[in-house]
């Protein structure tokens, strides 16, 4: 849960009762609070990185070392809903596995979508993605 005044990460994220969301990319560095807090928003668990289903939200977990980033975001996007988002996960500037701002942006943008907003959440950095048009 967040702290006092700042709201559950659910909040944050934007993620409704009624959301069906997916994660990918998790792993034993990921904060499980941020999957939990969700969890009990949803009262149900995240979908897996296996699932097919159209998502309104997907939560990507994503390290330097995890390979290109365009692949992923385009990869995550095959599930996304019209008018859904991604939430790209990144360890904080801080973190060896890093990802530098400017190459999240311009990833982005070779996959078709556009950062709209970013949130720190904990020890990593939210980038909510949205495709290219899309008004959230």
């Amino acid at each position: 849960m967040g702290t006092e005044g700042v709201g559950s990460y659910a909040d944050r994220l934007s993620i409704a009762s009624d959301s069906v969301v997916q994660e990918i990319g998790w792993d034993e560095d990921a904060d499980s609070a941020i999957s939990e807090d969700i969890e009990d928003t949803l009262g149900s668990p995240l979908l897996d990185e296996d699932s097919h289903e159209l998502c309104d939200v997907i939560l990507l977990w994503f390290r330097s070392s995890d390979g290109d980033l365009v692949d992923a975001l385009v990869d995550a996007a095959r599930n996304l809903a019209d008018g859904g988002r991604i939430w790209l996960l990144t360890p904080s500037a801080a973190s060896a596995d890093a990802v530098n701002p400017g190459d999240i942006s311009e990833s982005a943008q070779l996959a078709g979508l556009v950062q709209t907003k970013a949130d720190r959440l904990g020890d990593w950095q939210g980038s909510c993605l949205t495709a290219a048009g899309t008004k959230k």
